[in-house]
């Protein structure tokens, strides 16, 4: 049987697994299986020339049993419609995991951002608002960035938002800058969540963070961040990072910094002096403590999988892993946070910034930490105890904490009996 490389076929699959292990009715099970709504939109843009062209853009709102739905846009040329729904599917179960009263939801648009200039981008991200504001609001949908999307573009949807409604609701989405309603740490909140996890897991199985060894596979926002974090907050040694142009390796530790204005300055760490240049398969491979994948789906597959070495995989990324290389490193003994536990530090302080626009008093950047550090450390242990309680990974431990709070508030509702 050939490999499962279609995100939303994976989601589905590892819900599958699932049900199976809570042997769950068959209704309830296939009404979790498919998004509750889609709206598939087109979005005509004047462009700088003067033309007018056509971009698809997505909503899918997945579940919205525990609260309105919530989730990123995500402005990339490969942007299929079974990506958003695999986005929102694992955002649905995020925010059940970290007991956040939201459901899951997942946008996008078909477009290439690296190709249009700042008004393109300004008129793309406000015409998006406009053809999708009816379902959309703090009570019913709430955007947030992605890839490619940013603290500006989501001033100029709020901004279009209020616009259309009269109603300065800041709080329709997230991942705003400071000035208009933003929240303290927010711009490394998944970087930071991620670092409490693995912090739990090292404390677990005995991997001393100090000096440890860490790969960290995409360097934009969160992996920049990752890469930063670990070194500074955990003490670790980051000793190989990478890019969509490649990788670079150094033994002996890499200069996170350094590293960074090298990027800043050429648009890419291949190059950078103080190291070696690496293939994207070649740091997946490297002996290492901790793996971090940060960029996009289905980099570790069943081709590779038998070739990573080290003992734990942080999932900063959604979607890494494909089900046939969790078999394969879960025989090896390698631990995974699964993806919604890993980089559930977004989402949570995403609402941590809903609940200060909504009482327009806001929290500094200590206080969110905090309060960031204990729901990321009480969701790791709740997914430890049902991986040791069932006798199940990590992955499916997730899913099965995450499902019961989600049928838990379809039965109170009286969705389902």
């Amino acid at each position: 049987m050939p490999e499962l490389n279609n995100a939303f076929e994976i989601a589905q699959k590892q819900l599958d697994e699932c049900a199976a292990i809570l042997q769950l009715d068959k209704a309830v099970h296939q009404m979790l299986r498919v998004p509750m709504r889609e709206i598939h939109i087109s979005i005509p843009v004047r462009m700088d020339d003067g033309s007018i062209r056509v971009f698809q853009g997505y909503r899918v709102q997945y579940n919205n049993a525990k609260g309105p739905t919530k989730g990123g846009i995500r402005f990339h040329p490969d942007k299929t419609i079974d990506n958003v729904r695999a986005h929102a599917a694992w955002m649905t179960w995020k925010c059940a995991l970290l007991n956040l009263p939201l459901g899951g939801a997942g946008g996008g648009v078909m477009c290439n951002p690296k190709e249009m200039s700042k008004p393109e981008l300004e008129r793309l991200s406000r015409m998006y608002v406009d053809r999708m504001s009816e379902v959309l609001g703090p009570d019913k949908d709430i955007p947030a960035p992605d890839v490619y999307t940013d603290p500006q573009v989501m001033a100029w949807m709020m901004d279009e938002y209020v616009k259309l409604t009269q109603r300065s609701q800041f709080g329709v989405i997230t991942g705003k800058p400071l000035a208009v309603g933003g929240s303290a740490g927010r711009s490394d909140a998944a970087a930071m969540g991620a670092m409490y996890t693995i912090r739990q897991a090292a404390e677990e199985f005995g991997v001393p963070l100090a000096g440890a060894t860490v790969a960290v596979q995409g360097f934009g926002n969160a992996g920049y961040f990752a890469a930063h974090l670990v070194s500074s907050m955990l003490g670790s040694k980051v000793v190989a990072v990478s890019d969509s142009q490649g990788g670079i390796h150094n033994p002996n530790g890499l200069d996170v910094e350094a590293v960074r204005k090298h990027k800043a300055q050429t648009g890419s760490v291949v190059g950078f002096q103080e190291a070696e240049s690496i293939a994207h398969e070649d740091l997946l491979a490297l002996e290492v403590d901790v793996l971090i994948p940060a960029a996009l789906e289905n980099v570790i597959t069943g081709r590779n999988a038998c070739e990573i070495k080290a003992r734990i995989v942080a999932e900063l990324a959604n979607g890494p892993t494909t089900p046939e290389a969790d078999a394969i490193l879960n025989q090896k003994g390698v631990h995974i946070i699964p993806d919604f536990l890993c980089n559930a530090g977004g989402v949570t302080v995403s609402y941590f910034e809903m609940v200060q626009n909504a009482y327009m008093y806001y929290w500094d950047k200590d206080v969110v930490y905090e309060r960031l550090d204990r729901k990321m450390s009480a969701s790791y242990q709740a997914v430890l105890n049902a991986s040791k309680r069932f006798s199940i990974d990590m992955r499916k431990a997730a899913y099965v904490v995450a499902v019961l709070r989600v049928i838990e508030a379809m039965k109170l509702r009286g969705w389902v009996y």
